[in-house]
């Protein structure tokens, strides 16, 4: 009889280090691990040792140096060569010389890939999984079999893929994973293929799906609901070609939908900070329209929308954003009305119920501004600073700008070697200042003489760092007389803290000059700093 104990395995540090762009040192992998702990998953794979020399450092170092309180370690490799002993293959010794508790050994259970790839017979290929696994087990380990490419190897020879099976489970394996590969399976074929597995050999079952169908989620669930007790997937949905099954959302669809509880301790509610935390260590951008976790999961632009969720967030929210750590979000776009005003203002911390006047008048400036080029869904900051000049009838200055001016020269014949000159003029704590700064470009000219003039007066301008710079020509039908939109992101470093803001002009420079004035200004009012002079 099948256990009832249900396996969430995580193989991003293996599997998921496969996506292309993706490169993670040891020590990467050292710091993720933990973070997978933290989030409550039961199996970590950490690498193949004796294939990849980082990864047989890996083991080394995570036996002395990481103390993983939920997960245990699996070390991934294959099953012995054909025609040699199991115990003489030298990269299945390299599994049990890398001490983990679990091994996951990938086999072939397709008779075409057996015969073009290893280039051996069907039976040879059950002596290795038989032999290779009945090692382990004799040695103490824990064993997983990743059956590679089963659900196209079932499609073409259905016994010889429940053989391969079968041959793992006699020999001792806790778990037989059948791998969507190529990723090209269905969730129907899927569902039908797991509930005729299980029924032909009563066996724990395991579901590791690839996403090149865009089926690689609901391909898991469907292998879920057919009786799969053990299922593979990958932070933020990383791996090779189109990725795996994201394991956030598969667990989360588990957890919030079936009511199963499958994470130790408070991982589900932690889901969404560990994922960015992951994100930042492998140098991968979030997605924001990742599920559950991304940053626009649970964002309202309509303003439809935005009425019902006054009045109860669940009309619009399939599940409570807090359950994975995330929040609701209001978007503000031409499609706002007072209600998504009213509850982005909210969010900011203004209470504006009651405020006809204003909301009225903010949510008419808002369209017109959008009608001219602006975005706020994507400048937070921005609408923050438009917010408060209705609310307080004047614009916040901290400073005041006469006048600034760009000079850019380059040399004839190396367009490589371009200098930018910028001059501001400016009234800055009660006294009138001209400063000029250099730079690469026009923009980066102006950001120095911007921050040159104002840090005598407000030092903690220094702190500031602009750490994204994103340019959009409006119109492009009118050429270079388009209109341009720039949206900067900023960094306090003191506080670890970020913002967007954004300009519109007749050309790149306006725009930019725009938006730095803004996240100047919004950084020095989230510092709590005081208008000096």
């Amino acid at each position: 009889m099948a256990s009832t104990t249900f396996d969430v395995y995580d193989t991003t540090l293996r599997d998921g280090a496969q996506q292309e762009g993706m490169n993670l040192s040891v020590a990467d992998k050292l710091a993720i691990a933990p973070l997978l702990d933290e989030l409550g998953v039961g199996y970590i794979e950490g690498g193949w040792p004796g294939a990849i020399p980082k990864d047989t450092e890996f083991f080394q170092r995570a036996d002395k140096e990481l103390d993983l309180r939920t997960a245990v370690l699996a070390a991934f490799g294959a099953t012995r060569k054909p025609g040699v002993k199991a115990a003489e293959d030298v990269q299945v010794r390299a599994l049990l010389d890398s001490a983990a508790p679990v091994v996951t050994l990938v086999a072939k259970s397709d008779i075409r890939h057996v015969e073009r790839a290893l280039r051996t017979t069907g039976e040879e290929n059950l002596a290795m999984i038989t032999d290779t696994v009945a090692l382990l087990v004799r040695e103490g380990r824990r064993v997983v079999l990743d059956a590679e490419h089963f659900f196209d190897g079932y499609r073409y020879d259905r016994d010889y893929a429940l053989r391969a099976a079968e041959a793992a489970f006699t020999a001792g394996a806790e778990v037989v994973t059948l791998c969507d590969t190529n990723g090209g399976m269905l969730p129907d074929w899927v569902h039908q293929i797991v509930t005729a597995v299980g029924e032909a050999t009563g066996g724990r079952l395991g579901m590791h799906a690839h996403n090149d169908s865009g089926c690689a989620v609901a391909n898991t669930l469907a292998a879920v609901s057919a009786g799969a007790v053990h299922v593979q997937g990958t932070i933020n949905g990383y791996g090779e070609r189109t990725g795996n099954a994201d394991l956030l959302t598969v667990v989360a669809n588990l957890e919030l939908k079936e009511g199963r509880e499958l994470l130790a301790g408070s991982g589900l509610r932690d889901m969404t900070r560990i994922a960015h935390a992951i994100s930042e260590i492998t140098n991968i951008a979030p997605f924001a329209r990742q599920p559950y976790v991304g940053a626009s999961a649970f964002a309202h632009k309509a303003g439809l929308h935005a009425s019902a969720i006054k009045v109860d967030p669940d009309l619009y929210q399939h599940t409570d954003p807090l359950a994975v750590g995330n929040d609701m979000r209001m978007l503000i776009s031409d499609m706002a009305g007072r209600a998504s005003i009213e509850l982005k203002g909210r969010e900011l911390g203004f209470d504006l119920a009651g405020q006809g006047e204003v909301l009225s008048r903010v949510t008419h400036r808002v369209k017109d501004a959008e009608a001219q080029g602006y975005t706020y869904d994507a400048a937070d900051a921005s609408f923050e600073l438009l917010l408060r000049e209705e609310l307080d009838g004047a614009r916040l200055a901290y400073f005041t700008t006469e006048s600034w001016r760009v000079i850019v020269e380059t040399v004839p014949g190396d367009p490589t070697d371009a200098n930018a000159e910028a001059t501001v003029k400016m009234h800055v704590g009660g006294d009138r200042v001209l400063a000029t700064g250099e730079g690469n470009g026009p923009v980066n000219a102006l950001d120095h003489a911007l921050r040159k003039a104002l840090l005598p007066t407000y030092p903690e301008v220094e702190r500031f760092e602009l750490i994204d710079f994103k340019v959009r020509i409006m119109d492009t039908q009118h050429g270079t007389d388009a209109v341009t939109r720039v949206l900067v992101e900023t960094m306090d470093t003191g506080a670890e803290t970020t913002w967007s803001t954004v300009g519109v002009g007749p050309n790149l420079v306006e725009a930019s000059w725009e938006a730095l004035v803004d996240s100047i200004v919004y950084g020095l009012l989230h510092a709590g700093v005081e208008h000096r002079g």
